[in-house]
């Protein structure tokens, strides 16, 4: 009785899969997919492989249709509408749905045998098919549907490994690529378990270790809870920092976590570290400068504001951070010189104090003229301060700006 239950249930598999077959012909495919959608549930897997390997079908000759209009307009210079959504969805589902299949298709028949039925086919379809999920991904991503675009650039790179290609040498050149895309979509949705897993992926490719690296390393700071997260991430940072030192951006950040958590003298050395490392990396010499600042070590600071400068002329916090150096170091000498008792300053300590704003004035006026709308640095009140202690008439430009902060 069991075995005459399975052949009726496998006759019925075989109708309807036909009748959906002949939907597919009239390009219905609608109604197809809702024939055969019983199916995925059929009680034997060899069943369920045909049910999803008609779905493969049919989402594959949707695509293929709306691909031959969009490249009859190539050829023909035309602009007919198509649907190109549906041309991209159809494209990954296709390729979802013989994944899908061969898991089924593989599994030991009723005898204990793997026969493949539908493999040789699929392979032959999707070997050079499974490319179009890139286009979607492409397609997603530029319209900033960020998790559908990991969808489709993870199941590009998720059918590199399949049992679909098993024993196939795919020549995959993009699969590192992709896999960093993947990455990158699923951070612009915040997904971080698929931001790491995919990210992971592309690192193994030296070409992209560098890009992968780096979404890590947001995509741990984007998640820090708890002390032992922090101190995760710094490591992260400095096994970054180690590994691409060109890229003085890890340096930079290390330096922001000792200057908000640490103290002077563990930012100093650190800074002084890096610089033996690297003489040329502009962030250490400001986050010396940083450290000696916060030491009231003036003349110290500005010099390291200065070096830093030197070696990035563009780089305008250093200028910035020493025109507050000076100020703060006027400032200083300001209640040093005045009278005990009246406050006053004599005309040569009056003159000092002048010359150190003078200099403060002159770095400003630089990240002025570097900066003017403030963008990296807010440089106005700064400046603002200068030229008031200064008795220049310049402070009066700035009272507008300053006002509206």
């Amino acid at each position: 009785m069991a075995l005459v239950a399975v052949a009726a249930t496998s006759a019925f598999a075989q109708k309807e899969i036909k009748e959906a077959n002949n939907l597919l012909k009239k390009g219905q495919f609608t109604e197809a997919l809702q024939m055969v959608e019983p199916l995925k549930n059929a009680p034997t897997a060899a069943e369920k492989a045909a049910a999803w390997n008609m779905v493969s079908e049919i989402y594959w000759k949707q695509f293929s249709d709306i691909q031959t209009k969009q490249l009859e307009n190539q050829v023909r210079k035309v602009n007919e509408p198509y649907d190109t959504l549906a041309m991209h969805r159809a494209a990954v589902s296709a390729l979802e749905a013989a994944l899908k299949c061969d898991e089924f298709d593989c599994q030991p028949n009723e005898k204990g045998k793997v026969k493949p039925q539908f493999r040789t086919a699929n392979v032959s379809k999707f070997q050079q098919g499974r490319l179009n999920s890139i286009n979607a991904g492409q397609f997603d991503f530029n319209q900033k549907n960020y998790e559908q675009a990991f969808k489709d650039f993870a199941i590009y790179v998720d059918s590199h490994n399949s049992s679909l290609f098993e024993g196939i040498d795919l020549k995959d050149q993009y699969y590192h690529e992709i896999a960093y895309f993947a990455s990158l979509a699923a951070y612009n949705y915040k997904d971080w378990p698929n931001v790491v897993k995919y990210a992971k992926i592309a690192s193994e490719n030296p070409e992209k270790a560098k890009d992968a690296t780096e979404i890590l390393v947001f995509a741990k700071k984007e998640t820090i809870k708890t002390h032992a997260d922090t101190l995760e991430y710094i490591e992260m940072l400095k096994d970054a920092n180690n590994k691409f030192p060109d890229d003085q951006r890890y340096s930079a950040w290390i330096g922001d976590y000792y200057l908000q958590s640490a103290s002077n003298d563990e930012l100093l050395k650190w800074a002084e570290d890096e610089i033996q490392k690297d003489p040329n990396n502009k962030f250490a010499y400001t986050y010396k400068g940083e450290a000696l600042r916060l030491s009231q070590k003036w003349d110290e600071a500005v010099e390291c504001y200065k070096k830093a400068a030197e070696l990035d002329p563009t780089y305008v916090v250093a200028p910035y951070q020493a025109g507050l150096c000076l100020n703060s170091k006027a400032i200083e000498l300001k209640d040093k010189l005045a009278d005990k008792k009246t406050g006053m300053l004599t005309k040569e300590n009056l003159a000092k104090i002048k010359e150190v704003l003078t200099e403060s004035k002159n770095f400003l006026e630089k990240v002025r003229e570097a900066d003017p709308d403030r963008a990296q640095v807010n440089w106005a009140y700064a400046l603002y301060q200068v030229y008031y202690s200064l008795g220049d008439e310049k402070a009066k430009e700035l009272e507008a700006i300053v006002g509206g902060n």
